[in-house]
């Protein structure tokens, strides 16, 4: 028996380390999703930096209120799967809500937005955002904007004192 408690009380320490670890935490429900259907989302999270993982409800639970994330715990009740993003804050949510779309039997359920729980709504609202290199990509844009600006006023004048 002693192995058994050591074994769960190792499980709960590792995966509230990965609690604390991830910028991202969706819970989602899955049953009736297929092995095949499972194992396709599980590439395509590995693929953006992702962790998913179906754990025990009390090893979950008290993980995720060892890594100051209680709230989170009256959520994870049945068969949940936890999904853990690292890199990307929005991936795992945008990946999780687009396999959703595509398999109604996925339902996503609360997560956790950098050290924030949230609802459902909150997690379908953060996959609603563009990825992080497409943010980086408009802001860079937006910062070139005046430069460019500058560099076509400059060459008009140019032109103009040459004409």
């Amino acid at each position: 028996m002693r192995e058994s408690v050591a074994k769960k009380a190792k499980a709960v320490e590792e995966l509230t380390a990965k609690f604390n670890e991830a910028k991202t935490i969706v819970a989602f429900d899955y049953p009736g999703l297929t092995v095949e259907q499972f194992t396709k989302l599980r590439v395509l999270l590995r693929e953006a930096g992702c962790e998913i993982g179906v754990y025990k409800n009390n090893i979950s639970r008290r993980a995720s209120e060892a890594a100051g994330i209680g709230e989170l715990a009256s959520d994870l009740v049945g068969a949940k799967a936890i999904v853990m993003g690292f890199d990307d804050v929005v991936a795992p949510a945008k990946i999780v809500v687009d396999f959703a779309k595509a398999n109604k039997k996925i339902k996503v359920q609360a997560g956790v937005i950098e050290g924030k729980v949230v609802d459902a709504a909150g997690i379908i609202a953060l996959a609603s955002l563009p990825s992080r290199e497409t943010l980086l990509t408009m802001l860079a844009a937006g910062m070139l904007a005046p430069v460019r600006d500058i560099a076509i006023g400059l060459n008009m004048l140019v032109e103009q004192e040459n004409n």
